[in-house]
């Protein structure tokens, strides 16, 4: 069916519009380009508004929301400027661009697992791990008990790691 009306899509955009923008901050580290990517995100949106699959709104922005990020990153510009961060790294001591891109893939990837997951595990993994909340904020924003989320971020994470080993990153990312 699609969003084939301004109104419908209104109310994607104010729906979506912060995971669109923590979608692309995670990816890029940096306020201005994430908010510049959301923007982006939502006019590529606006142009696909008809084949926005009904049901898969929010899996389909944030592919989209990804997609823009990494196209960035990956572009020209970006790759003869500092990545965020390494700006106070001393010459010949910054890591090399193979191990960064590789950090960044892995990072994608867990990223990805996480928007896949199950109930209940994905909203609490989501906010705790992408979102970067406390257990007690996501605990509020889901209405369950914080004991409750503190147990399915445990059994999440321990998700996570045997999907990393199985796909043979679990090396890449930090503990």
């Amino acid at each position: 069916m699609g969003y084939s009306t301004n109104e419908m899509f209104s109310g994607l955009v104010e729906q979506y519009e912060r995971l669109v923008y923590t979608v692309c901050f995670q990816l890029v580290r940096d306020a201005a380009a994430a908010e510049d990517l959301t923007q982006e995100s939502f006019l590529s949106a606006y142009l696909h508004r008809t084949s926005i699959p009904e049901g898969y709104e929010r899996q389909w922005m944030c592919r989209v929301a990804a997609n823009k990020a990494k196209d960035y990153l990956q572009s020209a510009y970006q790759r003869h400027t500092l990545l965020p961060g390494e700006d106070g790294i001393p010459p010949g001591q910054a890591p090399p661009a193979e191990e960064t891109a590789l950090r960044r893939a892995a990072a994608e990837e867990l990223r990805d697992l996480i928007l896949h997951m199950r109930e209940p595990y994905q909203p609490v993994c989501r906010l705790c791990l992408l979102e970067e909340r406390t257990p007690e904020e996501a605990a509020l924003a889901l209405g369950r008990p914080v004991k409750t989320v503190h147990t399915q971020l445990l059994r999440g994470k321990k998700l996570l790691r045997q999907a990393l080993e199985r796909s043979g990153n679990d090396g890449m990312l930090s503990p």
